[in-house]
């Protein structure tokens, strides 16, 4: 076998859905700061370059979660929290991360069962349960 062959694949970033909540918590704070220096007399080239990495970032986390959406990694409500929400202040996308994290915990710590959310569908009946 050749050296190429046996070499692990090289792989690209992940589009994972701890990816991108971290993507978003670091805008929140880059948001943050953004408010800091902007309130502070005297930063005004300091409010320049943290409103130009806000306004790049916003506009990469909408392009990635609509990829992310697509490939069905997120759900619409939290895309919608990012894309359309995140418009106005980025602490809506890392809070619906932050909702949704804590329910898939939930979920896993009730030992398997379905949450009432889910609904009647999500429990599933037996094919002789009519």
């Amino acid at each position: 076998m050749s050296d190429a062959a046996q070499a692990p694949k090289q792989r690209g970033p992940s589009l994972s859905k701890g990816t991108l909540k971290r993507l978003s918590f670091a805008h929140s704070t880059v948001y943050i700061c953004l408010l800091v220096v902007w309130l502070v007399p005297g930063l005004a080239v300091a409010t320049s370059i943290f409103g130009f990495i806000h306004g790049i970032g916003w506009i990469l986390m909408v392009l990635l979660i609509l990829l992310a959406l697509r490939a069905r990694v997120v759900s619409l409500r939290t895309a919608t929290a990012v894309a359309v929400l995140g418009g106005i202040a980025p602490f809506f996308g890392s809070y619906e991360f932050f909702r949704t994290g804590r329910r898939r915990e939930d979920a896993g710590s009730l030992g398997g069962e379905v949450p009432s959310e889910a609904g009647v569908a999500a429990q599933g009946t037996s094919p002789g349960g009519r």
